[in-house]
């Protein structure tokens, strides 16, 4: 095992008779951005609580390098986390809020001086946090989770409150600390930016993992594998696929859309019954619309409106 591996085996958690997260296994490797995605009320934040020791599992287990957290010698220079931005004290200064974590952990003050910096707090370090803006409240829960320089990094919702500077100054982070081999396992529901960011995906709704596969693959997966073709003799292309076992449908131009089977094997039984391709291209959509796909039957709350009467 690669140091810094993230295991969920098993877990379960229920609060009361709901299952929050149910029998769920996956495993978050080192050197990647690994996005953890899920509707409302899937069980994200909870499974991240239970690898922190937050939350304890009904059964099953969160490991880090294959130990609980509980079980870390020193869990700030091995984890670092963002799950609260908001949990510190307002009457703190952010530098005093960081000196104090320092203390308790046995890092040196002039590592606080380095997070500041890398987190662009240099110049409000010694206001008060509770006169933060939420996107200087993010900024501050980061610094507090790279700290101990840790091998591991748990972001949950780590984009609300900046703004487009911002977001795109934790992409960057976040895609370089992965480069430097670290993990980086990060929570949030925008999905565009996911697709920008992350190399691997966990999905989970109702608790249950959905998928756990590279970004390409759920996009795949999401789009039903679908594959453009355009032919001059698209009708007798379409009845060969469809005796292939290809689900093809076709539009006013003759442009067919094909299920079922790969690119490759549609060239070869076009090349078999001789028949000119003019286009032969896989239908990507975005992870948005994968992950609606993918997840239509885990939301927990759904407006059977689109839009106001």
């Amino acid at each position: 095992m690669r140091a810094g591996t993230l295991e969920a085996q098993g877990l379960t958690k229920h609060y009361g008779k709901k299952a929050a997260v149910h029998d769920l296994s996956f495993t978050v490797r080192p050197g990647q951005v690994t996005g953890f995605l899920g509707p409302n009320g899937s069980g994200k934040s909870t499974t991240m609580r239970m690898f922190l020791g937050l939350d304890r599992p009904d059964s099953g287990k969160a490991l880090v390098d294959g130990r609980p957290f509980d079980r870390l010698r020193h869990p700030l220079r091995e984890v670092g986390a963002v799950l609260d931005a908001k949990a510190v004290h307002p009457g703190r200064t952010a530098y005093g809020h960081l000196l104090s974590l320092a203390y308790s952990n046995g890092i040196g003050r002039a590592r606080v001086a380095e997070v500041l910096d890398l987190v662009g707090l240099v110049e409000v370090a010694n206001k008060l946090v509770g006169g933060f803006s939420l996107g200087m409240t993010q900024r501050l829960a980061i610094a507090a989770a790279l700290l101990g320089d840790p091998q591991v990094l748990l972001l949950d919702e780590p984009l609300n409150g900046l703004d487009p500077e911002g977001v795109r100054w934790v992409r960057d982070l976040m895609k370089g600390l992965a480069a430097e081999g670290r993990t980086v396992f990060v929570s949030s529901h925008l999905l565009s930016e996911m697709e920008l960011t992350a190399d691997h995906l966990v999905v989970i709704g109702r608790g249950r993992l959905i998928t756990e596969a590279g970004v390409r693959e759920v996009i795949e997966a999401g789009s039903g594998g679908a594959v453009k073709v355009r032919s001059p003799q698209a009708i007798q292309l379409a009845g060969q696929l469809r005796k292939s076992g290809a689900q093809v449908t076709a539009d006013a131009e003759g442009t067919l859309l094909v299920t079922g089977l790969d690119s490759a094997r549609i060239a070869t039984i076009a090349s078999g019954c001789g028949v000119l391709l003019h286009e032969l291209a896989v239908q990507h959509v975005s992870l948005e619309t994968a992950f609606m796909h993918l997840t239509s039957g885990s939301t927990e709350y759904r407006s059977e409106r689109a839009g106001p009467a």
